[in-house]
């Protein structure tokens, strides 16, 4: 049977649904869509974009660091957004975020997220001792 780990992070609100924040199998790290929601369970579906941007990439960064990695470990990252015409801010913000870093990345326009949210965030990441340029991308 494969070893999977699956765990949540503290730092952020518990999962409502039956899933984890966070799972680890075979190198990897998946991190489960991240909505706008505090730490105290609010969603913030309510707040500006920018706001609800800023939120999103606060609980992924949660995520990544109980899962011992960081930012720079991300290999593809999915992004929803109900308003496509908010992807330049989401852009921006994000390249902000990761800097120079730039894993593949997907981003959809969605009818609807729930509690209303704007935007949502799902990952995957290498994990923390595995050596990533066996592939020869880097080289």
């Amino acid at each position: 049977m494969p070893v999977i780990e699956c765990a949540n992070s503290d730092a952020i609100n518990p999962p409502a649904g039956h899933y984890s924040h966070i799972c680890s199998a075979g190198g990897f790290v998946m991190i489960s869509g991240q909505l706008p929601i505090n730490a105290e369970g609010r969603a913030l579906a309510d707040r500006p974009f920018d706001e609800q941007v800023h939120q999103v990439l606060t609980n992924l960064g949660h995520c990544l660091a109980r899962a011992g990695v960081d930012k720079h470990h991300l290999v593809q990252v999915r992004v929803y957004v109900t308003d496509i015409d908010q992807w330049p801010a989401f852009n921006r913000l994000y390249a902000q975020w990761l800097g120079d870093h730039r894993p593949a990345r997907a981003v959809a326009g969605v009818a609807q997220l729930h509690f209303g949210c704007a935007v949502e965030v799902e990952a995957m990441a290498l994990a923390a001792g595995i050596d990533d340029n066996k592939t020869g991308l880097n080289q």
